[in-house]
């Protein structure tokens, strides 16, 4: 009984190590169907083989058809599940990370921003995020939502936040050269000592922004709504301020140049009138 239970136990042992191995069991299983067929069909290859190959050939079409169709349809199917997961993966990182504050935190989050872009995933929830000296140059975070998150010391150069949301967001000394933020939601948004060279800010809703000795040299403010945002110390030299919503007088007089920037007529005709020094006429 002994020698029966201690071969047994090595047969279970064996089987079980083959089993772990998915190649070399499919292989087993292959040899083994392959004698089986092969010596269930001999006598038709001794007796019929004329008949018999059109018979094999219909099947290796048939096989072939499977293949072609099926099998590809399969790891069609299979790979946008993956991708899909791998998608989910990296928004279930960005949510446990979220208010984390901390480096580590900050890079994982950006690393997933980017991950996702490289699968068209652009509308991202960043909400009280914290990502504080991250490089988000070139992001492409259209309809994002950013609330409340802490972006402060980064690098954003040419970054889409396009109809992004922007509220109460820290901007704080980043640099946000040739952003586009056109119909960005970014009332109560801090941009102070941001760079905002040649930003696109067209349509955005600024309303009580801080752009306290922000750098907005050339920066497109077309009809944006900028009611209560605070200028002072900023540069505003050769920016387009056409259509701006609620900029006043008052507003500008505190910033620290209109040199050639450009306004509707008859504001243009107040700033002159008032602040002759800060237009250079």
């Amino acid at each position: 009984m002994g020698f029966l239970k201690n071969r047994l136990k090595k047969l279970s042992e064996l089987f079980n190590s083959v089993i772990e191995k998915p190649i070399l069991t499919a292989t087993i299983v292959l040899v083994l169907v392959t004698i089986l067929v092969l010596g269930l069909s001999l006598r038709y290859y001794i007796n019929e083989f004329s008949s018999f190959v059109p018979q094999i050939l219909a099947e290796a079409h048939g096989t072939i058809f499977d293949i072609a169709v099926i099998a590809i349809l399969l790891f069609w199917l299979n790979q946008n599940g993956e991708i899909r997961q791998r998608i989910r993966t990296y928004k279930d990182e960005i949510d446990d990370f979220r208010m984390w504050e901390s480096e580590e935190a900050a890079f994982r989050t950006v690393g997933n921003i980017k991950r996702l872009n490289r699968h068209g995933i652009y509308e991202i929830n960043l909400v009280n995020c914290h990502l504080p000296k991250t490089n988000l140059n070139y992001v492409n975070l259209n309809a994002s939502n950013l609330n409340s998150a802490n972006i402060s010391q980064s690098s954003l150069i040419e970054c889409k936040l396009i109809n992004a949301r922007l509220n109460q967001t820290n901007f704080e000394n980043s640099n946000l050269n040739q952003a586009e933020l056109k119909n960005a939601y970014a009332s109560g948004a801090n941009f102070k000592d941001a760079f905002l060279i040649k930003a696109q800010f067209e349509g955005a809703f600024l309303i009580k922004a801080n752009f306290n000795n922000a750098y907005l040299m050339e920066s497109n403010l077309q009809n944006a709504y900028l009611m209560g945002a605070d200028f002072e110390n900023a540069s505003l030299y050769k920016a387009d301020l056409r259509g701006a919503k609620g900029v006043t007088v008052d507003q500008l007089s505190k910033a620290k140049t209109l040199y050639l920037a450009k306004f509707d007529d008859e504001l243009l005709e107040q700033i002159k009138t008032n602040l002759p020094e800060l237009v250079g006429t």
